[in-house]
């Protein structure tokens, strides 16, 4: 099994569309900021069940180079799988908008509000907590939370009375955020903190938000497929800029469509 030294020798379009593009690599900091900048992500391995289980169905894969590794050699080879899938689910920043009914809920009645970075590790914790698999680990917790006070890994807060009710966060590369998990504590905070996060990234002069998986809700939100390729495209054209978010805390209620034409 030979490895790829860095995230910069993979060739992501190479790899297969719908499992592990990569076993191997570490958590740290450096390797993690590297691997969203080439349009990977990471599914660490929560248990030594989840570890075996990688190692079984994966190994005949890696054994015949189909799956490289990558990072040091004496990384555990199995504890942590990196995904890039084609089609990739994104949404345009235009995209994310607010129900009819929850727009009307928040214009009358909800005092919601909203702000970027004030609460970042306590987003995170409030997105695994009861949570399988058990993917955020303590040593991703560490290492996003370190991309967070440098600067690159960033959270939406949604508030009620003081009290956190919803959020989202994850690492911007460029032009491109990586929305890695959100919750909710009231029925559509999640929604609104993503709506909140398009608005402030597109002010700031964002184009995409990388959803990673797809799902109903990711559809629901107004996410579309694009090829891995045209996404991984996008990310290195805008990989190195710099494009700073409003930070002010801010009333949910602007974000409510004043029309009938939020869905």
């Amino acid at each position: 099994m030979s490895r790829c030294p860095c995230w910069e020798a993979l060739d992501v379009l190479e790899a297969a569309p719908d499992g592990p593009v990569a076993f191997g690599a570490d958590l740290s900091p450096d390797s993690l900021l590297a691997a969203y900048r080439a349009g990977v992500y990471p599914f660490p391995a929560s248990d030594e069940y989840t570890r075996a289980l990688n190692d079984v169905v994966f190994a005949d894969q890696v054994q015949e180079g189909r799956i490289p590794l990558v990072g040091e050699e004496s990384a555990d080879p199995y504890a942590v799988a990196w995904w890039s899938p084609d089609p990739r689910p994104v949404l345009p920043v235009s995209a994310p908008h607010l129900s009819r009914s929850l727009a009307r809920r928040l214009r009358n009645r909800l005092r919601w509000s909203t702000s970027l970075d004030r609460r970042f590790e306590g987003v995170v914790r409030e997105c695994r907590a009861g949570r399988v698999p058990l993917w955020l680990t303590d040593e991703l917790i560490t290492s996003l939370v370190r991309l967070h006070d440098l600067g690159h890994a960033h959270s939406v807060e949604v508030w009620e009375d003081g009290d956190l009710i919803g959020g989202v966060f994850g690492v911007q590369i460029g032009s491109v955020f990586s929305m890695d998990s959100m919750f909710f504590r009231r029925p559509g905070a999640s929604k609104v903190a993503v709506t909140d996060l398009a608005a402030r990234f597109a002010q700031a002069g964002g184009e995409l938000l990388d959803a990673q998986r797809d799902s109903p809700h990711v559809r629901d939100l107004g996410g579309v497929l694009v090829p891995r390729e045209q996404y991984v495209r996008h990310l290195h054209r805008t990989a190195h800029d710099s494009l700073p978010m409003p930070t002010a805390t801010l009333p949910a209620r602007r974000l409510a469509q004043p029309t009938g034409s939020g869905r």
